[in-house]
């Protein structure tokens, strides 16, 4: 076997633009009309609250992985609480982005089907499968050069159409219409089904924000992460709320929110054509292809490198340890290459089985996953061996405030009847892994145990 490390040669911009692909996918471009039929305007509110609560979640790795170099955030949760926690959080994050992934690639197909309505669902989703996983075949900077393209192209579509909706909002371009802000306020006014309703899009918000931890992978990758990891992580949160609240207030404000909500076609298609785009449908088509495309891509990355990392702590088998050449977990990415396949295959058999059964589990697994990040910087603030450069500010209240959030979040995907086979599913993969990390790792923990008892003693 070759040496079990990774190469450092993912640069700043790499990292940012990996993350945001991770997080700007189907969430922003399929789910906002569903964010805004629960919630109305007023879901802009749901939006930057989760941003919140992803901004202390981005803090806290940005601040261990100063303290803690080369160590990503399943490192971060094994110094915190032992082997048998970061077994978990580290199987269950593997586990959601393989769901995400086939999820991403079987969406990508359904697009595809728009240009290529003859060709059968399975064959296409196939044919992403086999594009993304030779994308993570490449060296990690030529897979971050081809990341940063990608995501970019969906920024740039999101850029542009903020400013072609504001110029329609604002007059600057001529339509049908001379006042649409009105439409923030009438139709029952800015929350029409009552302010509570803004936590009713969390779900959907969450799941839609996942992907941005990704950056706690990418730290064994990075130079001078030290460095680098702060200043990103502040721009990225930024970035991330502003690139979903200002298109969701573009569109409530050019569109009646009970419109977006009955109406089958994207809202970002409904204001291209305002704007007078001709081919606007081809033009989004492309860009949703690219988006999950891109979010498919990240997951991918985020999988094979937490399945490394597992290999290399003992808690996964110790093939997926193996790197290549070119600095690509071979079998980790073998793996998944298997699983994307299954999924397309799936997808042949019952497409609509595929999405029931995995929708729901990202936005819970990523609860789970934040919660498990703030636990551990509440754990290991107090015990840090040197003063990191950058720290989290309000800590712990800020940090537990955040923990309490998290918590209630998770206790209500478990009572979202829609979602009851995802969650049931989740559980019980949950609680395979607590078992095995039980018996796994029980000469381990007594071990540590023994260990610390010693230190004290002395």
């Amino acid at each position: 076997m070759k040496d079990a490390s990774l190469q450092k040669k993912l640069l700043p911009r790499h990292i940012s633009l990996m993350a945001m692909g991770g997080a700007i996918g189907t969430g922003i471009f399929k789910g906002s009309a569903e964010t805004v039929s629960l919630a109305g305007p007023g879901v802009i509110f749901t939006y930057v609250f989760a941003g919140l609560l992803l901004l202390v979640v981005m803090g806290a790795i940005a601040e261990m992985a100063i303290v803690y170099p080369n160590t990503n955030m399943k490192g971060f949760v094994q110094k915190a609480f032992g082997k048998r926690a970061s077994f978990v959080i580290g199987w269950m994050y593997c586990f959601m982005w393989l769901a995400v992934c086939v999820i991403e690639i079987v969406v990508a197909g359904s697009f595809l089907q728009y240009w290529f309505p003859s060709i059968p669902l399975w064959e296409l989703s196939l044919g992403c499968a086999a594009l993304v996983i030779g994308i993570n075949m490449m060296n990690v900077k030529n897979y971050g050069e081809f990341e940063f393209w990608f995501a970019g192209i969906k920024i740039t579509m999101i850029i542009v159409f903020i400013i072609l909706g504001a110029g329609i909002l604002f007059g600057v371009i001529p339509s049908n219409q001379s006042n649409y802000l009105h439409n923030l306020t009438e139709h029952g006014g800015f929350f029409p089904k009552g302010w509570m309703s803004i936590f009713s899009a969390l779900l959907i918000v969450m799941f839609s924000y996942g992907g941005s931890e990704l950056i706690g992978l990418t730290v064994t990758e990075v130079k001078d992460a030290e460095q680098i990891l702060p200043k990103v992580i502040k721009s990225f949160v930024w970035r991330i709320i502003l690139f979903y609240t200002l298109p969701i207030l573009v569109i409530c404000g050019l569109i009646p929110w009970n419109e977006i909500a009955s109406s089958n076609v994207s809202p970002f298609v409904q204001v291209l054509s305002m704007a007078g785009l001709k081919g606007a449908a081809h033009l989004l088509n492309f860009i949703l292809i690219t988006a999950v495309l891109s979010a498919a891509n990240s997951g991918i990355y985020g999988c094979t490198r937490m399945l490394h990392s597992l290999a290399v702590e003992g808690e996964a088998p110790k093939s997926f340890s193996y790197v290549s050449k070119k600095g690509v977990p071979l079998y980790s990415l073998i793996l998944t290459a298997v699983v994307l396949v299954g999924g397309s295959m799936i997808a042949f058999v019952a497409q609509e089985k595929v999405f029931t059964l995995l929708m729901a589990v990202p936005g819970f697994v990523v609860s789970l996953v934040w919660v498990g990040i703030c636990l551990a910087h509440l754990k290991l603030r107090n015990s840090y061996p040197k003063e990191p450069s950058f720290k989290l500010w309000g800590f712990p209240y800020v940090t537990g405030i955040t923990v309490v959030t998290l918590s209630i979040i998770s206790v209500i995907f478990l009572f979202d009847k829609q979602n009851r086979v995802s969650i049931i599913t989740c559980l019980v993969v949950l609680a395979v892994l607590f078992l095995i990390s039980i018996f796994k790792f029980k000469n381990v923990d007594e071990k540590d145990t023994m260990i610390v008892k010693e230190n004290k003693i002395v």
